[in-house]
């Protein structure tokens, strides 16, 4: 069997879609998407202008020290007043258009893109109070109480502007890119539920690809680091955090493909700034689930898409929950066609 490699990218962006990093980063929001970038993670498709259509919904909670990182601006330090739980979901529509250039730079393919994301997020905060407890807004509680806080949002995500390079030999597919959060997208300080970072940062990332056209085998490996500026308003500075995640993939045919997927996400350094009021934590977790692809045609115009679910686990100072991910991908010019 002879495989025609896909010449759609799907390109990981920063997003304001999870829920799952907490004390281990400002606000309960990691810049870098973990598990957008799995299937064919090295490969540059050919020159042309493509449009990635990526949809992310999350699922997922916490308690303890890691609820605490979540609501604190609702809640203020009550750490030691209350015990205190979180249930948070999100959904992020992010259009992504990637433009490849004609000629090569290095021996390479280059490409530059532009990410807006929009969507929705909602966390419902539990405490049951141990002793009296003085909320941020001066409310008062009584110990032996339980009441909920809900905040939920519907918005844009900041813009963020990738640039890529990428080489091809044989069976080997290799790429290096980097990604810019430009934050000037709508954020509230007492919101917990922002798409929006209201900080700069930059992913670096190296990714590369092997495939097997006459078996159908793939293995592919995505790692990178993640650097975050402070945020002016709150005085906050999340860590640096490493990435990694990885695809195992077998191509049965022209336009399907299934295998196992993964991501591993661990802060290498602490929280900073005078707003990291519950000091220098670092977050971590893994997760793993199965992933699928699927190519048709619509008139002449290939269309990939890709879906993947997975399941989060040994997760350390970060909410823990479930991630699904359909990309739909398609040329919008292709020279010479």
């Amino acid at each position: 069997m002879r495989l025609k490699r896909s010449v759609l990218p799907v390109i990981a962006f920063a997003c304001g879609a999870q829920t799952t990093s907490v004390e281990a980063a400002e606000n309960a929001a990691g810049f870098y998407l973990l598990g957008a970038k799995t299937a064919m993670a090295g490969y540059v498709p050919p020159p042309g202008t493509y449009l990635t259509d990526l949809n992310y919904a999350y699922a997922g909670d916490a308690s303890g020290q890691a609820a605490v990182g979540i609501a604190l601006r609702q809640t203020g330090n009550i750490t030691l007043e209350a015990d205190v739980s979180i249930d948070a979901a999100a959904y992020i529509n992010a259009p992504i258009v990637t433009w490849i250039a004609p000629e090569k730079v290095l021996g390479g393919n280059v490409g530059f893109g532009i990410m807006v994301p929009f969507g929705s997020k909602k966390v419902d905060i539990g405490i049951d109070t141990l002793a009296t407890v003085t909320l941020p807004n001066q409310t008062i509680i009584g110990p032996g109480r339980h009441f909920d806080i809900d905040d939920d949002t519907f918005n844009l995500g900041d813009p963020v502007l990738n640039a890529l390079i990428g080489w091809h030999q044989g069976n080997w597919h290799w790429t290096v890119g980097a990604l810019i959060n430009v934050p000037i997208g709508p954020w509230e300080r007492d919101s917990i539920t922002n798409l929006s970072f209201h900080h700069w940062g930059v992913d670096t990332t190296g990714a590369v690809t092997w495939l097997d056209p006459a078996r159908g085998h793939e293995i592919s490996v995505a790692t990178g680091f993640t650097f975050n500026w402070e945020n002016p308003d709150t005085d906050y500075k999340t860590g640096t955090e490493f990435h990694v995640e990885w695809a195992l993939i077998q191509h049965f045919s022209k336009t399907f493909t299934l295998g196992l997927a993964g991501y591993h996400y661990q802060q290498i350094s602490g929280d900073s700034g005078v707003g990291a009021t519950l000091g220098p934590f670092e977050g971590r977790v893994t997760a793993l689930g199965p992933i699928l692809t699927y190519t048709f045609e619509c008139g002449k115009i290939p269309v990939t898409t890709q879906l993947e679910y997975m399941h989060e686990f040994d997760v350390e100072n970060r909410a823990e929950g479930d991630m699904g991910l359909l990309n739909i991908a398609f040329p919008l010019s292709v020279p010479g066609h």
